[in-house]
């Protein structure tokens, strides 16, 4: 008996250190970077820990890169994109290579949505279905790869063949946030690599596991050495490289306002291309004529799914004073509701806050919504019930005498916190809507299809959805109005911004024309 248990002790033990290609298994999982195909430590070798917001304890260490592993990682890039085995493929051929890799994902999907958990704490029931709809992004544009055509121009010059043909930017950098890193990622990626560049991924340094593991996905499905490449770290360290690098063309990245401006600002020394998705402060809007069980839905869903932590989160709900304590009452009633606690249960609700900055964050907008003067209706605070545990809980938290002059109205928390603000008529719902510096998304609750039609020409942002929210699609562009961000990602305005266009000018003639005038 006392053998058999030695074995057992041993057997446990070397699975439990056994290294996996990409990180290796200790205590805490220790990543490596991925760069021109290989699996490496950062040049500095030392790591950072990722905390899993659930247990408020580390899990996993990542590589600390810096500015020696940027300059590695895009002369990688820049390498592959010369040479034949990728700038020698045909679009048909890359978008085989795409739709390769969107069935890869959609086998490991399921894999990509728990450690998406692991790392970001939000809900296995949203990171899962958004792993498993990540695929469908390879899909569309693995079909589009081909498909963008250049054009014959019907040029005013005698003896002259003149076209249009569109090639690759170049070397991409990506930089993405802590609370969709796979799908804001893939985002950018499908339509980079459909259109012939190549990539280097700075994921957040909050949540880098789940890019890193997409790199192994990226190299099963056959993409030559160098095409994709992730760096990770923070981004004075390794950010700030790679945007200022000489050798990168085009920069996409996702996050805060503050961040993104740095971004632009550093971006615009060297004239790079650059693509913001920032902040916002969507209005969702209530008007009377709402089916209210439906718009009281659609509020909840707006602003406590994801804990509140998405961009296009509903935080300002605007409510029509015909029915606005009508509609309060059933909205506090149906949020009591909401079911807090382990985020890879399928049947939580609301999960912790991904970050312990964030979650300090949130709990000071709060005592900021009371000091001016805000009537707190539910929540409030930090979540204190037992089946959250140590976590970075904050309750689901609802204000209402909000007007929207009010720092809770007008700047971004990014959490489960709702501020309610009472109308009049449409022209002051569209005034409010309209009354920040953000334009990114936007709701409206009505039953009357001329409001449907004719109020989404005067909200100043780049979604409206109409009688639903937080819809997304690989088909639909997506982008912001004013401090919200530049460019649209998702569609085929997406691919059209990767991608550059040249005309070439052919002359038929027999004679050569004078050299002194221009023709």
């Amino acid at each position: 008996l006392r053998v058999i248990c030695i074995r057992i002790f041993f057997i446990v033990h070397f699975y439990k250190f056994r290294c996996l290609e990409g990180y290796v298994m200790t205590e805490l999982k220790t990543f490596q970077i991925f760069v021109d195909g290989k699996w490496q430590n950062s040049k500095s070798g030392e790591f950072f820990e990722s905390f899993y917001p659930f247990t408020g304890k580390a899990w996993a260490r990542i590589p600390r890169c810096n500015e020696s592993d940027a300059d590695l990682a895009v002369g990688a890039a820049l390498n592959a994109l010369e040479k034949p085995e990728w700038s020698g493929l045909n679009a048909s051929q890359r978008g085989h290579l795409l739709r390769r890799l969107g069935d890869i994902i959609e086998k490991n999907a399921e894999m990509l949505g728990q450690l998406e958990v692991q790392d970001n704490g939000k809900l296995i029931a949203e990171m899962g279905m958004q792993c498993k709809y990540l695929s469908q992004w390879f899909y569309y544009y693995g079909g589009l790869a081909d498909k963008i055509e250049g054009s014959v121009l019907p040029i005013d010059k005698p003896d002259t063949f003149t076209y249009t043909r569109h090639e690759p930017l170049g070397v991409c950098v990506m930089i993405t946030p802590w609370n969709s890193p796979l799908l804001l990622l893939t985002m950018k990626l499908a339509p980079a690599l459909a259109a012939g560049n190549t990539v280097v991924v700075k994921p957040s340094e909050f949540t880098s596991a789940s890019t890193l593991e997409l790199a192994k996905l990226v190299k099963e499905a056959g993409f030559p050495d160098g095409v994709f490449n992730v760096v990770t770290g923070y981004g004075p360290e390794v950010g700030e490289a790679l945007v200022t690098h000489p050798n990168v063309a085009r920069v996409a990245f996702t996050g805060g306002p503050a961040s993104g401006a740095r971004v632009y600002e550093k971006a615009a020394s060297s004239l790079k291309k650059v693509s913001l998705e920032l902040g916002g402060k969507s209005p969702n809007i209530i008007f009377d004529d709402c089916n209210m069980e439906n718009a009281v839905k659609g509020a909840i869903s707006g602003i406590f799914a994801a804990t509140g932590q998405t961009c296009i989160a509903g935080s300002r709900l605007l409510v029509q004073k015909t029915i606005h304590n009508e509609f309060v009452d059933k909205l506090v009633e149906f949020a009591r509701t909401a079911k807090m606690g382990d985020p890879m249960s399928p049947d939580t609700q609301v999960g912790p806050v991904t970050t312990l900055p964030q979650f300090q964050k949130i709990l000071g907008y709060m005592d900021v919504a009371r000091e001016d003067g805000a009537e707190c209706l539910l929540g409030g605070g930090r979540a204190i019930a037992p089946e959250c545990g140590d976590g970075w809980f904050v309750e689901p938290t609802i204000f209402a005498g909000v007007h929207n002059k009010m720092r809770i109205a007008q700047e971004e928390v990014f959490g489960p916190v709702l501020s309610i603000i009472p109308f009049e008529d449409e022209d002051e719902a569209v005034e409010i809507a309209n009354d920040v510096i953000y334009g990114l998304a936007s709701g409206i609750w009505t039953g009357n299809i001329r409001r449907a039609i004719e109020i989404p020409k005067r909200i100043k942002s780049g979604t409206v959805w109409v009688n639903t929210y937080r819809a997304l699609s690989y088909i639909a562009p997506f982008g912001g109005y004013k401090q919200s961000g530049l460019g649209r990602e998702n569609g085929q305005k997406a691919i059209e911004e990767y991608m550059q266009t040249k005309a070439v000018w052919i002359s038929t003639a027999t004679e050569t024309p004078n050299p002194f005038i221009m023709r």
